[in-house]
């Protein structure tokens, strides 16, 4: 069993079917990617967000509520990928409470990270991890290197680029790692060095290679491409 510091349920997928993912991710995916993009923290209570998530499923709202409101307590707030970001008030309803607020959610340091390998999010991915990646202080000139190195895959090779985050992020999702933020450029280079050593071989390779060989790889790659 994970433990509950890392159960969270984004990347999981059903024992026979490894390319759907279950209800538990489709719900966390959902509201992890609503939070990216909504300001108003009036569509970010749980019933907005179950309101939400359940029309673009097509169900209804009080189904999926009971989902949201477990996916929230007991994953993405312990995980620390989303906190309360405050509470509105109540003009109906029992006087405590009113007095008390309904409570809306935001994403935390991590939960910006965590957003940026949702697929569903599009565009945004793109804007959310370089927003984060920009906001990091360096540490050192390896530090420097590997950001600025992200920063320019994400322009280049996005594709490869979010493939080296949602590995960091699946790694911690896994409970492999024991957080994620402030970007640890060690967990890192643990979680995805053995990956990389192959494309840093590649990379070394075909720059040696000569012209006519160099268009033999570029050929094979158009082909099983």
């Amino acid at each position: 069993m994970k433990d509950t510091k890392h159960n969270i349920a984004i990347f999981d997928t059903f024992k026979t079917r490894k390319d759907k993912y279950t209800g538990e991710a489709k719900r966390q995916r959902g509201i992890i990617a609503h939070l990216a993009i909504e300001q108003s923290p009036e569509f970010r209570t749980r019933t907005s967000i179950a309101h939400v998530i359940a029309k673009k499923h097509g169900i209804l709202w009080q189904n999926i509520y009971s989902g949201i409101f477990r996916d929230l307590d007991e994953a993405l707030i312990p995980s620390g990928v989303i906190k309360e970001g405050g509470r509105l008030p109540l003009r109906r309803g029992p006087r405590a409470l009113q007095l008390e607020g309904v409570p809306f959610y935001e994403l935390t340091e991590s939960g910006l990270l965590v957003a940026s390998s949702i697929e569903e999010l599009g565009d945004d991915r793109v804007n959310i991890l370089e927003k984060y990646l920009g906001s990091l202080p360096a540490k050192d000139t390896t530090e420097t290197s590997i950001i600025a190195g992200l920063l320019l895959l994400i322009k280049k090779a996005p594709g490869f680029a979010f493939k080296i985050v949602n590995e960091y992020i699946y790694a911690y999702s896994s409970g492999l790692i024991d957080n994620i933020a402030p970007l640890d450029i060690e967990k890192l280079r643990g979680v995805i060095s053995k990956q990389a050593s192959i494309e840093k071989e590649l990379i070394e390779a075909f720059i040696r290679m000569e012209n006519s060989q160099k268009e033999v790889v570029e050929r094979f790659f158009c082909e099983i491409g």
